[in-house]
């Protein structure tokens, strides 16, 4: 267990966020290899594996769900010095994780042949999209479990083992990968099918290294199964928290989903480049939300041990850090763009597609980054309806908007982007006033 409540605040933002930073990169690096040699099988294969992705934010609300509720109510358990408490949320959410997994694989095997066919923009592409979500979604259901754990860990300040199993599982993949999609060595390519059983592989190693390392050397927070049995009470506190966080991932779904449906007439190379796009996006978000993500379990530490003071100074550390990041990327963004995509694909209506989004969406780099930071220190406070009230205002700002726009004639790409660049500043905006209106309330005689 780390105390985040003593010493200088941006050393402990610094010291949590490289290590997440690190673990996220060898995330992100799943998606990116498997793009890679997913580009190589064609535009309906990128477009469908892409499309796929997007209900993939269905599973990570609930993840989300779990994470964010694990993570608030471990680190004001270590605040407030109660192991006990600690302890047993981590069981409980392993406990919940178990539903969760059933959910997902149950759901997403009856559901995925209707949600393809209503974004796919071709046959082949919706058929793309139905078989790598056949395949992916056991690992998935593994996402719970693993989470839970990662969760467990953060919550207590702990990032190093989870950023070394992160790269372990990225290395794996990296090795199936051309092996599975591409049939290196074996003469026998999967294709899609081989990037979604690369992953989920990966995922179940993951999996079992961590609960190795849980079952041989964590202490603080630890396995215990007389401790697993469902406590409603206990699931409630994590839901009332998590809920709220797993809302806005939904909502991103809905997003993403709408502006699938919206580009689907310009055919698979939109779709296509729209999805590369989104993905080289999420990579350059990385540092934004490592900062982040690190600043919940200092907000929540430091919440728990009432030294609301170190929560202010958290909150303002960790918005200057993420915004100076973010701005150093857009004006990259806006340079060459097409540096970020040209090593996916050779198509040329793709790469422009995926740079002019790139260049266009960057402009919204710096809004996301505080938003990012303020759901982090809505998190550790335990108050994560805010920030799911922010997200929803882009159901005005931008859904509704974007499919006026598609009754309009002459629309184009562009519009659809500089749409979301003006709802997301928006957003950022009113997550800021929100979380000065929380701290305001919660953090009273500071």
């Amino acid at each position: 267990m780390r105390d985040l409540s003593q010493g200088p605040i941006p050393g402990h933002l610094l010291h949590m966020a490289l290590p997440i930073a690190i673990g996220m990169l060898a995330q992100t690096l799943y998606f990116l290899v498997d793009l890679y040699f997913v580009a190589q099988l064609g535009d309906a294969a990128i477009a469908g594996v892409s499309a796929a992705g997007i209900a993939m934010f269905i599973v990570m609300a609930m993840t989300q769900t779990l994470s964010v509720g694990t993570i608030a109510l471990v680190s004001q358990a270590v605040g407030h010095k109660a192991p006990a408490d600690a302890n047993l949320v981590f069981n409980q959410s392993l406990a919940l994780s178990a539903t969760c997994a059933l959910v997902t694989l149950v759901g997403g095997y009856w559901l995925t042949g209707g949600y393809m066919r209503s974004l796919g923009a071709d046959a082949a592409t919706v058929e793309a999209g139905i078989t790598y979500l056949y395949w992916v979604l056991p690992g998935l259901a593994l996402q719970f479990a693993l989470l839970v754990m990662v969760s467990g860990l953060r919550g207590t300040g702990i990032v190093q083992p989870t950023m070394v199993v992160q790269i372990a599982t990225v290395l794996l993949n990296v090795i199936l990968a051309p092996v599975l999609i591409a049939g290196w060595g074996t003469g026998r390519p999967l294709g899609v099918a081989g990037a979604a059983l690369a992953s989920t592989i990966s995922v179940a190693a993951g999996v079992l290294l961590l609960s190795v390392y849980f079952l041989r050397l964590e202490k603080y927070v630890h396995f215990d199964a007389s401790q697993w049995r469902p406590r409603l009470a206990v699931w409630g506190r994590m839901l009332n928290i998590g809920l709220p966080a797993g809302g806005e991932f939904a909502l991103m779904f809905l997003y993403m989903g709408v502006i699938y449906w919206v580009i689907r007439d310009f055919g698979a190379p939109a779709q296509a480049g729209f999805g590369i796009g989104t993905r080289l996006m999420q990579a350059i978000f990385l540092p934004a939300m490592a900062i982040a993500f690190a600043t919940g379990p200092i907000v929540g530490q430091n919440y728990g041990a009432k030294k609301y003071p170190r929560v202010r100074e958290t909150f303002r550390f960790a918005a200057i850090i993420s915004s100076l990041l973010m701005i150093v990327l857009t004006l990259a963004c806006q340079w060459n763009p097409g540096w970020f995509v040209a090593g996916f694909t050779s198509e040329p209506e793709v790469i422009a597609v995926a740079s002019r989004f790139l260049q266009i969406i960057s402009w919204n780099f710096v809004a996301s980054a505080l938003i990012f930071t303020c759901s982090g220190a809505f998190q550790g406070l335990g108050q994560t309806l805010p920030a799911l009230g922010s997200s929803a205002t882009r159901i005005l700002t931008f859904v509704l908007p974007a499919i006026w726009l598609t009754t309009l004639p002459g629309l184009k790409l562009d519009h659809v982007w500089y749409l979301s660049v003006g709802s997301v500043a928006l957003q950022a905006i009113i997550s800021l006033v929100l979380l000065h209106r929380v701290m305001r309330e919660r953090l009273a005689g500071a």
